[in-house]
């Protein structure tokens, strides 16, 4: 299949699952995941019309996105891998959209490089649904309380939540769980879903799904 024939059949499956679970059309924002793919193999999904996508590092994304989002400005750029502090001015620089806010140390950062650049990212809580010890993510638990934190006491707008089910789990307890836990903490976006579950994500809220090997193919 050409690039735009698979944006196009992921595009339908989301308007397929948004009709299923009775929400609105197009409720849910397509982040196709670029990750490891270069800016030549970038640049046909941007042809085809995507401009929302994702990338897992900080440093990998320097040497792609500068010059794709000169050549087109209305890029919307997600970090969806996790953040070291010492990434966090060149992150709060380059993306649009951080979805990784998972500690105290790192909000902090970020707020400090939101007030020294005037720039002003999009963020996400990350939350750890599984508990999985080699997965980043503030624990299930402490989620509103974390949320809170970050509004009060540093001034950062949340705008949702994120997750990253465990591979070997039925992924919609955990979309269940973060959903509630959005609800809780008055938060309407919700980041969850990959090429192998997105339709899940949507039926249990997904405003946003991070979708790569179905758009550009096996890495």
């Amino acid at each position: 299949m050409e690039v735009q024939e698979r944006l196009n059949d992921v595009l339908d499956r989301i308007r397929l699952g948004e009709k299923a679970a009775n929400r609105a059309e197009r409720a849910v924002t397509l982040v196709a995941v670029s990750k490891t793919f270069d800016a030549d193999a970038i640049r046909p999904v941007i042809d085809a019309g995507q401009r929302a996508f994702g990338e897992n590092r900080v440093q990998e994304a320097q040497g792609k996105w500068p010059e794709l989002k000169r050549e087109t400005p209305d890029i919307e750029l997600h970090l969806i891998g996790p953040l070291q502090s010492n990434k966090a001015a060149d992150a709060v620089a380059l993306f649009d959209v951080i979805e990784t806010v998972d500690r105290e140390k790192i909000a902090r950062v970020i707020a400090g490089e939101i007030e020294r650049q005037g720039r002003r990212p999009r963020l996400y809580v990350q939350v750890n649904t599984g508990l999985e010890p080699q997965k980043a993510g503030v624990k299930p638990e402490d989620t509103v309380a974390f949320v809170d934190f970050c509004r009060t006491e540093l001034g950062l707008v949340i705008e949702g939540l994120m997750c990253i089910p465990p591979v070997d789990e039925n992924p919609g307890p955990h979309f269940a769980l973060l959903a509630k836990i959005a609800g809780r903490c008055g938060l309407e976006k919700l980041s969850m879903g990959m090429s192998g579950d997105f339709e899940t994500a949507i039926a249990f809220g997904a405003t946003s799904v991070r979708v790569g090997s179905a758009i550009f193919g096996a890495r």
